[in-house]
């Protein structure tokens, strides 16, 4: 996949739709930036989780672990559903998925040891 060119003859409109789009990459990368967030959204793709679940999987306080996953929430990275008293969180869409696919094979593969 070729990287789109900055050029001086790029439109006004294509260069403030480039803008917008970093400034999502942007936020999206600031989001998951945070060794928290990024094990939860680890734990998240084998599928959908409790907050209890994850305090445990984390071994973190609840406090903490519902302060990274606010923010994954504002982002749209993870989406929440209560049961009862439980509320259990899903990845949003694939994005995370992909993105944690890239990190592990660039940091955790075997062969990059």
């Amino acid at each position: 996949m070729a990287l789109p060119q900055l050029s001086q003859d790029m439109s006004p409109k294509s260069f403030d739709k480039m803008v917008e789009n970093a400034t999502r990459a942007s936020n999206f990368l600031k989001a998951i930036s945070h060794e928290g967030r990024l094990m939860i959204l680890c734990h998240l793709v084998s599928g959908e989780k409790s907050v209890t679940e994850l305090e445990e999987l984390l071994s973190a306080r609840q406090a903490a672990v519902s302060q990274q996953l606010s923010r994954l929430r504002l982002e749209g990275l993870v989406t929440p559903r209560r049961e009862g008293k439980a509320i259990y969180y899903r990845l949003a869409d694939d994005r995370p998925r992909r993105m944690l696919e890239l990190v592990y094979d660039m940091f955790c593969s075997e062969e990059k040891g």
